[in-house]
């Protein structure tokens, strides 16, 4: 890695997003499933994650994070067990050294809404811009070094739609083939970005005011699925996720709203703690003003999202705040779909 100057500073943003169909994008998952076409779907918001790097002491690298103590390590000895492990391996990729890593997110710390996977996505960026090889034309290796080094310190099986959502920003469908020799992902474009307007108001996202922890809701779906447990429920969320696709695409929201709680339903079925209590209140709330409503990335705590007729929605909105009401921090949260993915901010 080249020397930063305190003249180029660097600095990078990703977008977070609200997904369906989550999982399945963990190899575990997609190649013993690939017959049956498995995809996920997330939406790109404008709630951006951003990575910055500056010079700092020779020989030492020092992360700073929101909801995070600032620390520091020489760079040959930092910690890829710590909470901010995965930068420090990002570090350790491009041999880096005498650097200061500043990663500041829009969304709320651990809010399910895939923040240190965009905080990774971001930080590569960077790092390669400082190398002088990022290249738009070569985008998709961003996400896929990022979730691959991900991958390589969580000690868990992870996805990579949380990569693909910063990287390509949008509304998209990524399916999974698990062609040998082929590609990873292939992209579907749901929405065009004219239409971002409209759909907007057919959302809602929610944060419940508590940090959720993927890896125990994870690990479960993972053990249960290796142990042959629910895979006839794994057929039927991604049955779900394309119907919900195909619903959206065509501006459907009665069915894709249907799809989004047939998903819910099947995924507390198998993990009935995916949804706290006031997690149960605004899904059940959601259900019966005629919208859909999932929770974001694996649950148990962080964001929820619904969809669906914008009269419904509004009458959802009013609903919603007062449940978020009765905890401190819950909140609902103010988005735009973010076109954009991953892009360099020039100072």
């Amino acid at each position: 890695m080249s020397e930063i100057s305190s003249e180029s500073i660097i600095e990078v943003s990703a977008p977070c997003r609200i997904d369906m169909g989550g999982t399945l994008d963990i190899r575990t998952f997609y190649y013993p499933l690939r017959h049956l076409k498995p995809c996920t779907f997330n939406i790109a918001l404008n709630l951006r994650t951003r990575a910055r790097l500056s010079p700092y002491h020779k020989g030492r690298i020092k992360i700073s994070s929101k909801g995070f103590s600032s620390v520091e390590y020489p760079a040959d000895d930092a910690p890829f067990d710590h909470p901010l492990g995965l930068m420090f391996a990002i570090a350790a990729y491009f041999r880096a050294d005498g650097v200061h890593i500043e990663i500041e997110s829009a969304s709320p710390p651990r809010s399910a809404l895939g923040g240190s996977s965009v905080a990774g996505v971001a930080l590569v960026a960077a790092f390669l811009k400082c190398c002088s090889e990022f290249r738009q034309s070569e985008l998709q290796q961003i996400p896929l070094l990022a979730h691959a080094l991900e991958e390589s310190v969580a000690g868990v099986p992870c996805g990579l739609q949380d990569q693909l959502a910063a990287a390509y920003g949008g509304v998209n469908a990524w399916f999974w083939s698990g062609e040998i020799g082929g590609p990873v992902f292939k992209q579907k474009a749901v929405v065009e970005k004219t239409d971002f307007a409209d759909v907007e108001k057919h959302l809602l996202l929610a944060y419940c005011g508590i940090p959720h922890e993927s890896k125990n809701i994870n690990g479960k779906w993972v053990q249960q699925f290796l142990s042959g447990k629910y895979r006839g429920l794994w057929a039927e969320i991604i049955s779900c996720t394309q119907k919900f696709v195909d619903a959206l695409a065509q501006a459907n929201y009665k069915e894709a709203s249907e799809m989004m709680n047939r998903e819910t339903a099947i995924r507390r079925k198998m993990t009935p703690d995916v949804l706290d209590e006031m997690g149960e209140q605004l899904v059940e709330s959601a259900i019966k003003t005629g919208c859909g409503a999932r929770f974001t990335g694996a649950g148990g705590g962080g964001c929820l999202w619904a969809l669906g007729e914008i009269k419904n929605i509004d009458s959802l909105k009013e609903v919603w705040e007062s449940i978020l009401a009765k905890r401190q921090e819950a909140c609902l949260l103010n988005i735009k779909i973010d076109s954009q993915g991953v892009r360099i901010i020039e100072n």
